[in-house]
């Protein structure tokens, strides 16, 4: 006998509803760098594809915070040798979750460079790992999209 309890769909439920979408910890992180090194920014703009976390208007840049486990990344973070590899042990509910939160991301990320947008996206334990690299990037390609309009 194992002592490992199943969890019910209504407790998974619950903890998975309760995992914010916007406002996340990594996001914030990278907010307040972008904000001291003097970047101003508007959040999570409505009217993109995707609502990007951070955009930059004038310089048409659109920044995303990506979850390591919701858009795709978590078998990096393990070691696995693919993201296949990763959805192996998932229920197709999981599986098919991660895999449109994929494509969507594709999608969007082609459509904002359709019309002109620089896409960047980071990983949210890239940030955690090196905030202040993720938001050089960022101000690097800022600052050159504002120079070369």
């Amino acid at each position: 006998m194992s002592n490992i309890m199943e969890r019910t769909p209504e407790v998974t439920h619950k903890i998975m509803s309760a995992i914010r979408s916007n406002n996340t910890k990594p996001e914030m992180l990278l907010r307040k760098t972008l904000w001291h090194k003097g970047l101003r920014f508007r959040l999570h703009y409505q009217s993109l594809p995707g609502k990007p976390d951070i955009v930059f208007t004038k310089a048409k840049i659109a920044v995303f915070c990506d979850g390591d486990y919701w858009h795709g990344h978590n078998w990096a973070i393990r070691g696995l040798p693919s993201l296949e590899d990763e959805l192996a042990g998932y229920s197709e509910y999981w599986r098919n979750k991660i895999l449109k939160n994929v494509q969507r991301d594709t999608e969007n990320t082609k459509k904002l460079e359709a019309n002109g947008w620089t896409v960047l996206r980071f990983w949210e334990s890239d940030i955690k790992c090196d905030v202040s690299s993720c938001a050089n990037v960022v101000e690097t390609i800022y600052r050159s999209r504002l120079e070369h309009g």
